[in-house]
């Protein structure tokens, strides 16, 4: 049986290249498991074929903790087949998603966890952004575009700490590119969405995956794709069948 039926919340968390942050992420993450308002919880990584040397030591890090389950992709596919491979390995009611980064705080879950019940989506809000002024200017860019393109109403899309119901986790058509749109994806599936403020902090190891270049063009060009999808979405609810 996936041990992951076992727990009420399943937190994903993608990793990549990110062996400098893998003790925080033990420590921090544990903690949290502890105390957490959606006990049981646990966590899954999803190495996203790490070249740093670090998949070993994720794997002895999950043997330590009996709550810690990982899986490791042959080659590197990007954020949105690690969520999605997570969103399909996991089978308890709730999942979060955070980044291994580290730059917002797995205790804030417990402020998203409450609305959890009412929401198929509750998604973080990053207040006093850490970021430097770059990654602030072109996220600010990014999130507008976004919001006119999908008319989610969602002030931070890219907020990576975020609650699913999983069972709507699993309706999403996911595709390159959908870690972006989780809300509008939600919304497009008839899903309800709540934004929570939550702290956000410098990132203190590691390296970070997107640059001024990929963090404004993949956006651009992801959004026409999501509406090109949006307007071929088939949705569709049976009313009755003899079928049991």
């Amino acid at each position: 049986m996936n041990p992951t039926a076992s727990y009420q919340l399943t937190l994903i968390v993608p990793v990549y290249n990110e062996r400098e942050n893998l003790q925080r992420l033990e420590e921090r993450l544990s903690a949290y498991l502890a105390k957490s308002a959606a006990a049981p919880a646990c966590v899954l990584f999803v190495d996203d074929g790490s070249t740093d040397g670090g998949s070993p030591l994720l794997a002895e890090l999950c043997r330590r903790h009996a709550d810690f389950f990982y899986l490791r992709f042959a080659h590197n596919c990007g954020l949105s087949a690690a969520l999605k491979a997570g969103i399909d390995a996991c089978q308890s009611p709730l999942l979060g998603y955070i980044d291994a980064d580290l730059q917002t705080d797995p205790d804030d879950f417990d402020l998203l966890i409450p609305h959890a019940g009412e929401y198929e989506l509750v998604t973080g809000i990053r207040v006093n952004r850490r970021d430097g002024f770059v990654k602030r200017i072109s996220s600010k860019i990014a999130n507008g575009w976004r919001r006119m393109m999908t008319h989610d109403g969602v002030a931070d899309t890219g907020c990576p700490l975020k609650i699913l119901q999983t069972a709507t986790a699993r309706k999403l058509p996911l595709f390159t590119g959908m870690h972006r749109f989780l809300p509008a994806l939600v919304q497009m599936t008839g899903g309800r969405v709540k934004q929570v403020p939550v702290r956000h902090y410098p990132r203190v190891a590691g390296k970070a995956k997107y640059h001024l270049l990929n963090r404004l063009w993949g956006p651009f060009n992801d959004c026409f794709a999501f509406r090109w999808m949006k307007k071929r979405y088939i949705d569709y609810r049976v009313e009755d069948d003899n079928l049991r």
